[in-house]
């Protein structure tokens, strides 16, 4: 059964205001599905995997574009980059918006591409895996994570989370459509994944010479993840030199499997880090990689709070892609006296604390680095959140209040 994208909306919005759409994300979260679903008759549809198409636009573009008529979907577009200056001409011969929608899950390769031609004339979308708010079928439309009182009149309830499994249950899981079927076999599907990135995407975009080096490091960093990021610790860890872990974190990302979360320190001198954490962007990759096999192992084990930290910072910044709302809004905070904000989302000069615990209550001490924020020149301290397990919405102090995790 297809489940409704929040992105469904901002792809239309995108679709008004660039003569180019491309929407990129990792393997398996939904472009495809997404755009047929959505999109519909209205759109044609071709696919670079498929052999005869790869063939033609590489060989003769003008040909590929006689035989595919506009508007049209192009998926995984960063095999043929021949066509990029094709799609340029093509669509500078009109004023009409939206005629050209691309797909890919490379963006080193896309991103050349998009600069070199198309800048101007393309409006980007980063899709992530489902959301939570998607699996428990949340009819609001996209909309950016942003810490605000919740009172009686909020149509969400304690229920909505009950809708769902248990949320540790999500967690293990993992966020990928198609694992949503629950005759698919978690491990098998994880593996394939793995198997695929590594063959596939990993060989196109660096000369990895020892794939099991490069599986090692993704373990890694999943073992990491929710921590910051220390790439001479990864290193020494796999046996390999600091900058083959500073280029291959870097393949990570572009591949949209983990989010390199950045401190907030612009204009505030040298008294807090500038060392960014690592996020995974789904959590069941996580615990196939780091073998947690089943929810009840990952929610008592070592890893938990780490883990429930990376689902809830990937819950938010889902919420930012969807809505294609802007990522650098999201930030965290720790200073050289390592006091530590787990979020800092940013609304103009206004900044918003949010911690992050995988238990059911805190109290005041929980959030007491929150005012770290307030003594930060030309910024105002604005609504918090601690984020966690409460089956209900409380206030922690007079501006900072707890929620639970499906109010993301």
């Amino acid at each position: 059964m297809y489940i409704r994208r929040e992105v469904e909306q901002t792809i239309d919005a995108m679709l008004r205001q660039g003569k180019v759409v491309l929407v990129t994300g990792s393997r398996q979260v939904g472009k495809t599905t997404v755009l047929r679903e959505h999109l519909g008759d209205d759109y044609g549809y071709v696919s670079m995997e498929n052999p005869r198409d790869f063939a033609l636009a590489k060989e003769d573009s003008v040909l590929f574009f006689e035989t595919h008529q506009l508007p049209l979907i192009i998926d995984e577009v960063q095999r043929v980059p021949e066509l990029f200056s094709p799609i340029k001409w093509i669509v500078d011969q009109s004023d009409e918006r939206g005629r050209v929608v691309l797909t890919g899950s490379q963006t080193y390769h896309l991103m050349k591409g998009v600069s070199e031609s198309l800048a101007g004339r393309i409006r980007i979308i980063q899709m992530p895996p489902l959301s939570l708010r998607e699996l428990a079928g949340d009819a609001g439309g996209p909309h950016p994570f942003i810490p605000s009182p919740v009172d009686s009149s909020d149509t969400r309830s304690p229920d909505q989370g009950k809708s769902l499994p248990a949320l540790w249950d999500v967690i293990h899981r993992g966020s990928m459509p198609e694992l949503q079927d629950a005759s698919i076999d978690w491990d098998s599907f994880y593996s394939d994944y793995v198997s695929t990135y590594l063959e596939r995407d990993v060989r196109d975009l660096i000369n990895v010479k020892d794939q099991v080096k490069f599986y090692n490091f993704m373990v890694a960093c999943a073992a990491r993840t929710g921590q910051l990021f220390n790439a001479s610790d990864i290193a020494n860890a796999i046996d390999v030199s600091h900058k083959t872990v500073a280029a291959w974190i870097s393949v990570l990302e572009a591949s949209g499997i983990v989010k390199i979360l950045q401190p907030f320190w612009p204009n505030i001198g040298k008294s807090v880090t500038k060392t960014p954490k690592i996020y995974f962007m789904d959590t069941g990759l996580v615990c196939q990689l780091t073998r947690w096999t089943t929810a009840e192992q990952l929610s008592r084990g070592a890893m938990a709070g780490h883990v429930f930290e990376t689902f809830v910072v990937s819950e938010v910044l889902k919420s930012y892609m969807n809505a294609g709302a802007n990522l650098h809004d999201v930030w965290f905070y720790r200073d050289a006296r390592k006091r530590e904000v787990d979020l800092v989302i940013q609304e103009g000069h206004i900044l918003h604390p949010v911690e992050i615990k995988a238990g059911a209550t805190v109290g005041s001490e929980a959030v007491r680095n929150f005012q770290c924020l307030a003594d930060l020149a030309d910024y105002e301290l604005g609504f918090g959140n601690v984020i966690c397990q409460t089956p209900e919405p409380y206030y922690v102090t007079r501006d900072v209040q707890a929620i639970p995790v499906w109010y993301i």
